[in-house]
């Protein structure tokens, strides 16, 4: 079973390689970022079982199971996707965590002191497509404990055209890629919100929605593209302590939904 799956409904084209969202098209214009272009080496990727860098925390963080070490975002992202299913409009994705297994660190020696992390929980993280309508569906399932804390991020980067013209718009809140160049490696925060519409100015706007998520953060240093990623928690705050008791915590299993589709 081949690790690169092929989408196609409608007008829209979807490409996902071993579970990173690589591509998105609708009448053969692209909406994400291409890896390899400046500004970020990804296209997607996930946080989780934290947002945000734990080493102000000296990278532990406390729970009623015993303090983990994590990094940044968390140890997810070091972990590799099996492709469970797919076919023409859908794929399903899945990473199995056990707990107290050391997970080395792709930040370790450069960006970071920890060499190895680990979380005192076993957990699954499942990832699943859907192409319907013209709308991309991205579902995220954790099955874990009841009473496991969590964070979770979903971390997508879209295309821009390099003016640094565009903007987007929450609720009728107006911001500029201005707004989040300021907010800088803290990332700009959209707050209690559900929905954000990126208004391209080379092709149609871009609607994306969430359900579960509740509020969004936007981080780019470069005007050619722009991470809209919706998060649990926004974590930049600095009397932000990494414990259990500022994060979500599990009821066994836990959904969260983020829909792409252009206007």
């Amino acid at each position: 079973m081949s690790s690169t799956v092929l989408l196609k409904n409608n007008d829209c084209i979807v490409v996902v390689e071993k579970g990173e969202l690589i591509s998105f098209q609708q009448n053969n214009q692209e909406y994400i970022h291409q890896k390899g272009n400046k500004g970020w080496r990804n296209s997607d990727d996930e946080m989780f079982p934290v947002i945000g860098p734990t080493s102000k925390n000296n990278f532990k963080v406390h729970t009623k199971n015993g303090d983990a070490i994590l990094d940044q975002h968390g140890l997810l992202r070091e972990l590799e996707y099996s492709l469970v299913s797919s076919d023409d409009n859908s794929a399903k994705f899945i990473k199995k965590y056990t707990k107290n297994t050391t997970v080395k660190n792709s930040k370790f020696p450069v960006k970071s002191t920890e060499e190895n992390l680990f979380w005192p929980f076993d957990f699954t993280f499942e990832k699943n497509f859907t192409l319907e309508n013209g709308i991309l569906k991205i579902e995220f399932i954790i099955n874990s404990e009841k009473g496991m804390p969590f964070m979770l991020g979903y971390h997508p980067a879209f295309l821009l055209s390099d003016s640094g013209k565009e903007t987007l718009e929450s609720h009728g809140t107006k911001i500029t890629l201005a707004d989040v160049y300021k907010a800088g490696s803290n990332a700009c925060p959209v707050l209690n919100s559900d929905k954000i519409i990126l208004k391209n100015i080379d092709k149609k706007y871009l609607e994306i929605t969430t359900e579960g998520f509740n509020n969004f953060m936007l981080w780019t240093e470069v005007d050619n593209m722009l991470c809209i990623e919706p998060i649990t928690q926004y974590t930049s705050y600095t009397d932000q302590k990494f414990s259990e008791e500022n994060m979500s915590i599990s009821k066994g299993e836990n959904v969260f939904t983020v829909s792409i589709k252009v206007l």
